[in-house]
């Protein structure tokens, strides 16, 4: 058959583990620790060794409410928690967070091995995906915060041409403010000021303390923002006229590592048991949900 069944697809890849893990040497079968029992055997059983037999799935974070906030006790709370803990019982493991300070450090972290997972989510581009196997689980636009009582006169996106906006570095929230400049010069217009700070935290502290005039974020985490503080900030959305586009966001794993297709099938369970939408209607972010997750989905739009 031209289309292969669901079973047949993690039948599939739970043998392209087990091929994968003979061609490496002799596996440990009985001194391991005790595994807990996998919603989905079959994507437990494709995992890589190291990951069955430690229990543990690591993922890289930063601080970025609303998908991670971390609180003073170091406990982290937010969506990214939510998917983590749903894929965690789907593949029959525990998943463990560890702060990083920024986007580049999670990268690099996972490249050198230390993290198997960043669930970002991070834009997916081909550029990326020539190193990470990416899943798309959201989409999204930029939105910009400005503080309730400023006076910089910010009604509309149009009117951050010229003024300071603080983003994460090297997210795709800088690079659509880049877009925003181009725009701005465009209609004679001076480019937006870019202040480029570690993570969301530190973009939100500049705008309120004034070094910014606003703080470039997700559509999602700005909706969050202002929802919790009503009366303290809103927001402006940046328009495909101001040079904006839709962006697939979504979960890195390094390419070598075999977890993309594992992941992706265990994302694909969320979506199918409806625990995805739960999530996303918990969170109010049904406006950026996706009607499946994708795999390297940049590569393939080439």
């Amino acid at each position: 058959m031209r289309h292969l069944t669901r079973r047949h697809r993690l039948l599939g890849i739970a043998i392209a583990a087990a091929l994968t893990t003979a061609g490496c040497g002799a596996a440990a079968q009985d001194d391991g620790p005790e595994q807990a029992q996998s919603s989905v055997p079959a994507l437990h059983d494709a995992l890589p060794q190291s990951v069955k037999d430690s229990g543990v799935l690591r993922f890289a974070g930063d601080s970025h409410p609303p998908y991670r906030t971390v609180g003073a006790d170091g406990s982290i709370t937010g969506i990214d928690k939510d998917f983590q803990d749903a894929l965690g019982e789907v593949l029959g493991v525990r998943p463990e967070t560890s702060i990083v300070n920024n986007l580049p450090a999670a990268l690099q972290g996972m490249l050198s091995g230390r993290y198997d997972a960043f669930n970002g989510p991070v834009k997916a581009t081909a550029e990326r995906e020539r190193q990470f196997d990416t899943i798309t689980w959201m989409t999204t636009r930029t939105s910009y915060v400005v503080p309730t009582d400023s006076n910089a006169g910010i009604d509309d996106a149009e009117d951050l041409c010229g003024k300071r906006v603080a983003v994460v570095k090297a997210s795709v929230v800088e690079e659509q403010l880049a877009k925003l400049s181009e725009f701005c010069a465009d209609s004679g217009r001076q480019p937006a000021q870019t202040i480029g700070l570690d993570d969301t935290n530190a973009t939100m502290l500049a705008a309120r303390s004034g070094r910014a005039d606003a703080a470039g974020m997700t559509q999602a985490a700005a909706i969050d923002v202002t929802r919790a503080q009503q009366d303290t900030y809103t927001y402006v959305t940046q328009t495909e006229a101001q040079g904006a586009t839709a962006d697939n966001l979504a979960l890195f794993v390094p390419k070598d590592s075999g977890l993309g297709p594992v992941l992706h099938e265990a994302f694909q369970e969320l979506f199918d048991s409806g625990e995805y939408r739960r999530i996303m209607e918990q969170w109010g972010l049904t406006e950026v949900m996706v009607e499946k997750p994708l795999l390297n989905v940049a590569s393939a739009q080439r």
